[in-house]
């Protein structure tokens, strides 16, 4: 493609309508030349990571979802493009009872699983008891948001019924979550940890295999009940680091990326792909932040916590790191520009958010010397993985501004977790994503730990934190809502359990062969691969 057809690189980045719907130059000129889907073909795409699970019901991680999703259904999903819009994926239909007590499911007939049995709604049932209240020996990662259903019913094989115990606002959005994968209600009543190791959905694409360190591939199904669709033959996501990503893209050895690479990145794909090259930009619905163990001294002292958060140069940090990382806006604990976000003015009463850096660094040295820890040593828990590592230079940097000495300690992702799971460590350089602006699929990494221990890792209890959360859960009204959810952040930022850092930029590069995929401001969604298609290569 060149630039006398109108969509060079420059040209897409100067069209925010088709970029915020998900679209690149080459879909766009898809439509108006009326080019359509095509079949054929195997998309290869980078991966960054392993994955440490095959169960999308139990983890969070991208290493997982961009290698399973293409496997598996869900009852709702979001419609490619059109973010945050709710649609069905094997729902058919729904309905909600006047209360937002009852909502009941109709779902598509003839469903196959890749074994060829026929999902029914037992399987629903079955897939969303394991989320809400899973067996002996299970993990689930999202029992906090299921904690409101009282019971689902199945009074016959196409209809579902869930029953709430109260209104819950966000409940469509949990519903369309990514990672609720519909399970063989048959294969977890043989081994409830069945999809740990093994992959078996209703997905448009059926598993291959997974050469650990090396690939991940899926086949089309046949039997897939969308009509038409997947258009590819098959995937194979390639496990490498992200400065070999950069090169296989480069030099054509991979189609994609999904998840993100930094501004210096893009620039070197794009330069080396030129007009072969596609490029997504948005806010990322991803933030870095520090994460305090409260349980263990010195950060069991709120002043200690506030301090860390006081010394951070978040206005600074956010210019100068996001020329060079993925590292950008700063926000409070909603996504920057979100129909939930924080204004700036309200940010800059929140600890650590004034424009005064010097002012913000003297009240933290102040705190300290209050608790006793004015020369505070600790050691501070990362990944060995960008921008984790630039996030903690960056924490590391300003704490020196105040004399506070840090041990830097770099993890591998399963280490990092196991140390998130055991407590073992001070303070932690964490990150959280979610599918949803939604504030309660937020806001919930934030409530005491108890109530979500798969998310919340700070080992701490606020009860009147856990009150706001459950409120502005149940509030319909959204101006009422916005009022509860700024309360739940003035509290979270007085405290300080967890605090952001900086919100993340989502700057996506791709071959502009690869068609039909919807860019969003989150990683999460439109992984399932169903609606991509490969255009021929340019001779």
């Amino acid at each position: 493609m060149t630039k006398k057809d109108g969509f060079s690189r420059r040209s897409v980045l100067a069209m925010p309508a088709l970029l915020a719907g998900g679209w690149g130059w080459a879909d766009a000129f898809a439509q108006t030349s009326g080019e359509g889907p095509r079949r054929g073909g195997v998309l290869t795409y980078a991966v960054a990571a392993e994955p440490p699970t095959y169960d999308l019901h139990q983890t969070a991680t991208f290493a997982v979802m961009h290698r399973v999703a293409p496997h598996y259904s869900t009852l709702l999903t979001y419609e490619p493009g059109n973010y945050p819009k709710i649609v069905g994926d094997v729902a058919q239909s729904w309905t909600e009872s006047p209360d937002r007590l009852t909502y009941t499911f109709k779902l598509h007939p003839n469903v196959r699983f890749h074994d060829g049995t026929v999902l029914t709604s037992e399987d629903v049932r079955a897939s969303y008891d394991r989320l809400r209240d899973p067996p002996k020996g299970v993990v689930s990662n999202r029992i906090g948001s299921f904690s409101q259903i009282a019971s689902i019913e199945t009074p016959d094989p196409l209809t579902v019924v869930f029953r709430m115990k109260k209104v819950d606002a966000s409940i469509m959005d949990t519903f369309a979550s990514p990672w609720n994968s519909i399970f063989s209600a048959a294969r977890l009543k043989q081994d409830p940890s069945f999809p740990v190791k093994n992959v078996m959905g209703t997905g448009p694409f059926r598993f291959v295999e997974h050469v650990a360190g090396s690939h991940w591939s899926g086949e089309r199904f046949d039997g897939y009940f969308k009509s038409g669709k997947p258009h590819v033959d098959g995937f194979r996501a390639i496990t490498m680091s992200a400065s070999a990503m950069v090169n296989a893209l480069s030099g054509k050895q991979v189609l994609a990326e999904f998840r993100g690479f930094t501004p210096p990145e893009r620039d070197r794909i794009t330069k080396a792909l030129g007009p072969e090259s596609q490029v997504f930009e948005s806010s990322w619905m991803l933030h870095m932040l520090v994460s305090f163990n409260c349980s263990k001294p010195p950060f069991n002292d709120p002043r200690v916590r506030r301090a860390v958060s006081l010394v951070m140069d978040r206005w600074g940090g956010s210019s100068n790191l996001a020329r060079v990382s993925q590292l950008g806006a700063a926000g409070g604990l909603l996504r920057p520009g979100s129909d939930w976000a924080a204004s700036r003015e309200e940010m800059e009463k929140w600890p650590g958010y004034g424009r005064d850096a010097a002012a913000n660094r003297a009240e933290a040295k102040r705190l300290l010397k209050e608790a006793g820890v004015e020369n505070l040593t600790f050691t501070l828990t990362n990944r060995n993985h960008q921008p984790y590592v630039t996030a903690g230079i960056f924490l590391i940097d300003q704490l020196r501004q105040i004399g506070v000495k840090v041990e830097d300690r770099q993890l591998e992702l399963s280490a990092w977790y196991a140390a998130q799971a055991s407590g073992d460590f001070d303070a932690m350089i964490d990150s959280f994503t979610q599918f949803s602006d939604d504030p309660t699929n937020v806001l919930v990494k934030y409530i005491s730990t108890d109530r979500a221990p798969e998310v919340s890792i700070t080992r701490h209890t606020d009860r009147d934190l856990d009150a706001l959360f459950d409120k502005q859960a149940e509030t319909i009204d959204k101006a009422e809502r916005t009022k509860l959810v700024r309360q739940f952040e003035t509290r979270l930022f007085d405290q300080a359990y967890a605090v952001p850092i900086l919100w993340w930029q989502r700057i996506v590069v791709m071959n502009s062969r690869v068609r039909g995929w919807s860019m969003s401001p989150t990683h999460m969604i439109y992984q399932d691969l169903a609606d991509v298609w490969i255009a021929p290569e340019k001779l």
